[in-house]
């Protein structure tokens, strides 16, 4: 009986999990560079034996889904679009390097390259700094140049390279502040290979419609998982009550 009321407790609170995930990517169905969440499950051990029970793992840190969104071209210098698997990398609220794909950059007033939701753009030495400038431009590896004021813009000077990551070989997860990290600890590899693209931006890679039947699929199995727990305890007190002796 424990077994069950277990079983049935751990699936409701798996699939709040997951409908906060879902929740989570309606809600950034129009973020830029958004990677549609999901809910990473492991069996989930009890007195040295695994039950048959699934709980989200790493205290519910969840995992994307890795297929790119549409690229939308903007003509903004600071929009860039990642071309194939590489991800920007960023620096995290700890000091560690993530990895994130949104492109939407700008330049803080301290003069740090930063990403639409503000985390410091990491280039060689660490964090990239841009001087008072009249003109950016990022390249397609990478490379930052400026035109510092009163500068010829025929000969711009080369500032920093944005460092490109690539997660093939590496145990990547998504982490719940929507970037990518290294399962762990440590840094991916540099991806001397990747491409961007100026002036342009990936979208979201959430499927509303597809969201919207996981939704209802998810509130059905809790319906299931609810119930459950009601038979339990029905089943709990049929067996008190053959229990009580004949007054």
């Amino acid at each position: 009986m424990d077994k069950l009321v277990y079983t049935a407790a751990t699936g409701l609170k798996a699939h709040m999990a997951s409908q906060a995930a879902i929740a989570n990517n309606m809600a950034n169905a129009s973020t830029i560079g958004f990677r549609a969440d999901r809910v990473v499950f492991d069996r989930m051990q009890l007195s040295g034996s695994a039950l048959d029970t699934r709980t989200p793992a790493s205290e519910e840190v969840v995992d994307a889904d890795r297929r790119p969104g549409a690229i939308m071209q903007t003509g903004r210098p600071l929009d860039v679009a990642i071309a194939g698997d590489a991800w920007l990398t960023v620096q995290a609220p700890d000091g560690t390097e993530a990895y994130t794909r949104r492109g939407d950059l700008q330049v803080a007033p301290t003069g740090v390259l930063e990403t639409g939701d503000g985390f410091p753009v990491m280039g060689s030495g660490g964090p990239i700094t841009v001087p008072p400038a009249e003109s950016i431009k990022i390249a397609s590896d990478g490379s930052i140049s400026i035109v510092p004021p009163g500068g010829d813009p025929a000969n711009p000077q080369a500032l920093d390279k944005i460092k490109l990551a690539s997660p093939k070989g590496s145990d990547t997860v998504k982490g719940l502040d929507n970037l990518l990290h290294v399962k762990g600890g440590g840094v991916l590899p540099e991806d001397l290979d990747a491409k961007l693209q100026s002036g342009a931006l990936e979208g979201s890679n959430v499927n509303m419609t597809q969201a919207l039947v996981d939704m209802i699929e998810n509130q059905r199995a809790y319906e299931v998982q609810a119930n459950l727990m009601k038979e339990a305890k029905n089943m709990d007190e049929s067996s008190a009550s053959l229990m009580r002796l004949p007054s």
